[in-house]
């Protein structure tokens, strides 16, 4: 099923919402859409000049929040017939678009496409581009071989590090997929205690990376951990994420 456009979702709890919303805002140089959902709690991040969003932001009833994708398709029901048959679970349906489960547990979207086809600009030297999906060992093979799949038409290749994998989109999409093996099996925030399970953060490409590490804290975030291309930070609303060492024009790694 042809993908028409990606979005990242930040996810985050209700209690933080407020507080995750207005740094990402200040973040992507984006405005706020009109919220929605039952109790308010979807939020569109739009940006200027004539581009489409392709981030969004979600208050959470429960679990320590994340990361999700949704993938804007033309056909929402052949696209989710299409990942149930790769190994997908529907976690909710609704009407005209779908909550899925990969095989290690991460959460994704279908929704309708809008028409959306104009990607965001760097923003103060960084770009929000990458959702990283952080899978256990014993689950990494299988949901590698799942993204794969499901994602036709996208470039599935080895990252930089044994750990990683990286599935760029076709050009013009806005939001790539990081996979990620942990050094250790965890379960997801939502399942603590329970089976390992993949969660998920985002990535920002950053052309200075101390440069933008100044700005967050400025907004708000701090510092977590140094890595060898990138810097952990936690939002205000408690949400880790990272900046790293990529050219926010093309995704790719700087130098």
């Amino acid at each position: 099923m042809s993908i028409r456009w990606t979005y990242a979702f930040v996810d985050r709890p209700v209690a933080s919402f407020t507080r995750a919303h207005t740094f990402w805002t200040a973040v992507t140089d984006t405005r706020l859409s009109e919220f929605r959902g039952e109790q308010g709690e979807f939020v569109t991040l739009l940006p200027g000049g004539g581009a489409d969003p392709c981030v969004k932001a979600q208050g959470v009833e429960s679990g320590a929040g994340g990361a999700h994708l949704d993938f804007a398709v033309d056909d929402v029901p052949g696209f989710v017939t299409s990942a149930l048959a790769q190994g997908a679970g529907v976690a909710a349906e609704h009407e005209g678009w779908a909550v899925l489960r990969s095989p290690a547990g991460q959460l994704f979207c279908a929704v309708p496409w809008y028409g959306e086809s104009v990607r965001p600009p760097v923003v103060h030297g960084s770009r929000l581009d990458q959702v990283c999906i952080d899978v256990p060992p014993s689950l990494y093979e299988s949901e590698v071989a799942f993204w794969s799949a499901l994602l036709d038409g996208w470039e599935s290749a080895s990252g930089s590090r044994p750990e990683f994998h990286v599935l760029k989109p076709p050009s013009g999409l806005p939001i790539r997929i990081l996979l990620q093996r942990l050094g250790e099996e965890r379960p997801g925030p939502e399942w603590p205690g329970a089976e390992p399970r993949a969660s998920a953060h985002l990535d920002l490409a950053c052309a200075d990376i101390p440069a933008t590490r100044a700005r967050h804290e400025d907004l708000g975030a701090s510092f977590v951990a140094e890595g060898a291309h990138w810097t952990v930070m936690r939002d205000p609303a408690g949400g880790t994420y990272c900046l790293t060492g990529r050219d926010p024009k093309t995704g790719g790694l700087a130098g």
